[in-house]
């Protein structure tokens, strides 16, 4: 059995002193989420817990298999082989979490990811709510997932990226694109 999991890297594909490959299959003996094993995340964002800043790593959707260790602490898993499958912009790594929000609305919310209204820290704001709106500066990308008040799932997502012509440095958003009064 194996999984599409989420995983970052230290530049030039190096975790913990490991340097994996992209082209092959990379394999390791044991897989025990607290202490071993090749280590990757079911929700993407989970990534920026031990990576927290993107721009400073390397983050690659993967193909997680062999034998497969999970703990309680997030989606973070642990697995005996990793197959590299592609590595991630910024805007790609921002569509999985979206996805990932889609698929799995009730699952607790990562910290990464606002309530209703928010701006842009390190390049981007994910927000979500019954009317999200976010604003960021000049480069940023604005996620949004606007969920149904009374069952809780997600019926529209949104990804803009604030580049000073359709979309304005400081003005917020909403899922259609439209700029908010307030950003409350």
């Amino acid at each position: 059995m194996s999984l599409i999991a989420y995983k970052m890297f230290d530049p030039g594909l190096i975790c913990r002193g490991y340097q994996f490959k992209a082209d092959a299959m990379n394999v390791t003996e044991k897989a025990n989420c607290r202490s071993n094993g090749f280590h990757c995340a079911e929700n993407p964002l989970d990534c920026l817990t031990y990576y927290p800043n993107f721009s400073e790593a390397e983050c690659w959707e993967v193909e997680a298999g062999g034998d497969i260790d999970e703990d309680d602490i997030d989606s973070k898993i642990s697995c005996t082989e990793m197959r590299l499958i592609r590595r991630l912009s910024l805007r790609d790594f921002l569509e999985a979490a979206l996805l990932y929000i889609v698929r799995h609305p009730f699952r607790e919310w990562n910290g990464n990811v606002i309530r209703d209204c928010g701006a842009a820290e390190n390049g981007f704001a994910i927000v979500r709510g019954v009317d999200p709106a976010a604003a960021g500066p000049q480069g940023a990308y604005l996620a949004l997932a606007k969920e149904n008040p009374l069952t809780r799932r997600i019926e529209e997502i949104a990804l803009w990226e604030v580049d000073g012509s359709g979309r304005k440095p400081g003005v917020y958003y909403d899922c259609q694109g439209k700029e908010r009064e307030e950003a409350d």
